[in-house]
């Protein structure tokens, strides 16, 4: 069995085959990287030779990646991520003069609560740093961080506590609530069971606990709507006599927004954690530690 050995291999190629690979065209690449398409073309050819494997083949408007070059990608962006921070390390991070940016997995939710203040101060210290905010399916998060696609991760995440990553507490001991209209004729009631059987709920399907909690209850058969995020709710809620399970201080800042009533439940479920994740490789990074500190700095000094 043939082994390359990273010792025999010129790290340019692997810049040329992420580029070709992220941007699925060979021109593209050599735009994006200043060279000329021969020369993206030779270099692919010696990695191809090195790997013994196509790596791309011919398709709609580019070139595909074969399965080697798919799992060989993942590899090689953690890898150059890795040099990237090693020789970045000790590189002061300038907030006014730095055009970074920064990608965040963040739920509907958490952006409405984060992202108003957190670009807020953005704009005061650092006009030019970019922040795009992106929701994952959640067994998407961990890969994303681990390969460098991700630089934070925000929410209730509690499974990627095992997988490796730094984090820090941003929210604690948040409590599911039931939000209904101001004036609901249960709204005064739903401490005992049998008002809570009588509701009618919004189900909001990338939030599991509140499924969860309606299930246990018995009561997943009251479900009259699922929506796949927590936007729209509030106004479908002001409008009718449905009902949502939702975390209570998103709750607190609807029913403000919305003139909802918040009713206290005791559902069982044990009171949820928002935190920030990222991967050992960020920590001493100048520039990823301004971030974690402005999202730090936005914490409730109630809590």
């Amino acid at each position: 069995m043939h082994r390359v050995h990273v010792r025999d291999l010129d790290l340019n190629l692997l810049h040329v085959f992420s580029a070709v690979h992220e941007a699925g065209n060979v021109s593209r690449a050599a735009e994006r990287l200043g060279l000329s398409q021969p020369a993206v073309s030779h270099a692919l050819t010696r990695l191809r030779l090195a790997l013994h494997d196509p790596l791309f083949v011919r398709g709609s408007g580019g070139v595909v990646p074969t399965p080697k070059a798919d799992r060989f990608a993942r590899q090689v962006a953690q890898a150059l991520q890795t040099l990237d921070v090693a020789l970045n390390e000790n590189e002061p991070f300038v907030a006014a003069r730095s055009a970074r940016r920064f990608a965040v997995h963040m739920s509907d939710i958490g952006a409405d609560e984060f992202l108003p203040r957190l670009m807020a101060d953005v704009a005061r210290a650092a006009g030019g740093v970019c922040i795009e905010a992106m929701q994952l399916a959640p067994e998407a998060i961990a890969p994303a961080l681990h390969d460098g696609r991700l630089d934070l991760a925000v929410g209730f995440l509690p499974n990627l506590g095992v997988s490796g990553t730094e984090s820090a507490v941003l929210l604690d001991q948040e409590r599911y609530v039931a939000l209904v209209r101001r004036g609901h004729p249960l709204a005064r009631q739903l401490k005992k069971r049998s008002a809570l059987e009588q509701l009618e709920f919004i189900l909001v399907a990338s939030h599991v606990e509140p499924a969860r909690a309606l299930h246990l209850l018995g009561l997943a058969s009251r479900i009259r709507l699922t929506l796949p995020y927590f936007t729209v709710a509030p106004a479908i809620i002001a409008k009718t006599d449905l009902a949502m399970l939702v975390p209570s201080s998103p709750a607190e800042r609807f029913a403000r927004r919305f003139d909802l009533a918040v009713a206290e439940l005791d559902l069982g479920l044990p009171p949820i954690t928002v935190t920030m994740h990222w991967t050992w490789r960020h920590t001493h990074d100048s520039g990823h530690r301004w971030l974690r500190e402005r999202l730090l700095a936005l914490r409730p000094s109630r809590r």
